[in-house]
């Protein structure tokens, strides 16, 4: 039974899982040409929506995520668990996965 959630603040991430936002690539290009849906390609950039608390280390205390929400991250390109909200599409990567932040 598949449980509907009407947004992505509902999801709250455990332990070192990071959810993520893929950012969509531009349906236009440089000089107005509208694309195909299926001609665009899927980019390898998102952005932090929430974060877990972080695993537990040696004494116990939970060690922070490496991103916080906001962020845009390098994302490998296979991996991660797909959730769907609505129309949105929202995957739960661990924080050792990210493989960087982007900073401009």
């Amino acid at each position: 039974m598949a449980t509907k959630l009407k947004s992505a603040k509902s999801i709250v991430p455990l332990l070192d899982r990071i959810l993520v936002q893929r950012v969509k690539a531009d349906p236009k290009t440089a000089s107005g040409i509208f694309l195909p849906e299926k001609s665009l390609e899927r980019l390898s950039e998102g952005r932090v929506i929430a974060t877990g608390k972080g695993l537990m280390n040696k004494t116990g205390a939970p060690t922070p995520p490496s991103v916080t929400p906001g962020d845009r991250v390098l994302l490998p390109a296979f991996g991660g668990s797909n959730i769907k909200v609505g129309e949105q599409e929202y995957s739960l990567y661990r924080d050792h996965e990210l493989l960087a932040v982007i900073k401009e």
